[in-house]
């Protein structure tokens, strides 16, 4: 089984925000594969499912994005499941434009903090991660507040293709592996 978390924050006032574009991923992937989420283990919102021919559990974390380790490391442990292998996390990035997609097989955190707390839980950089490009913050604006901001308009049709772009990344590392997707989606 491989899991694929999105990273976010539960509660009805963080829909939509730049930060909760791990959670809009995996609604792409329920979606897409008709996997409904319909448990709570782990400290998340789980679905279990098929896609592209393998056996996957989507997440959404509960426990709020600086603490994502927790619901992950958690439920790694629980299925015993090495991360390089069977582990895909979705997440935004300020340090990409809007809408672009990187994908990376390990590397450091770079400043993301459910990022810094997933491979502190786990004990390890190497898992594939998916960045999806929320922007860079405005001089002006305070971190939180930016990455806690909502899309404005003209940035909403990007980030829909951004999300089916994500979606889509994820089905290809399953079926031809990270190096294929990144060569495809890394733009």
């Amino acid at each position: 089984m491989i899991i694929i978390a999105g990273l976010g924050n539960p509660g009805d006032e963080y829909e939509r925000t730049r930060h909760n574009t791990g959670f809009e991923v995996i609604d792409e992937l329920v979606k897409k594969y008709g996997i409904v989420l319909d448990f709570a283990k782990h400290k998340a919102i789980c679905g279990k499912g098929i896609i592209e021919g393998e056996k996957v559990m989507l997440m959404k974390p509960q426990t709020y994005m600086n603490a994502s380790g927790e619901a992950i490391a958690d439920a790694v442990n629980y299925y015993k499941l090495y991360p390089n292998d069977e582990l895909i996390v979705i997440y935004d990035d300020i340090d990409l434009p809007v809408g672009k997609i990187r994908i990376r097989e390990s590397g450091s955190a770079g400043g993301h903090n459910g990022m810094k707390d997933i491979i502190e839980k786990l004990g390890t950089e190497t898992f594939v991660r998916v960045r999806v490009g929320v922007g860079a913050k405005p001089g002006e604006w305070d971190l939180a507040d930016w990455v806690l901001s909502r899309f404005p308009d003209e940035e909403k049709t990007v980030m829909k293709e951004a999300r089916k772009n994500a979606a889509g990344a994820v089905g290809a590392i399953l079926t031809k592996g990270a190096e294929y997707a990144m060569s495809r989606y890394n733009g």
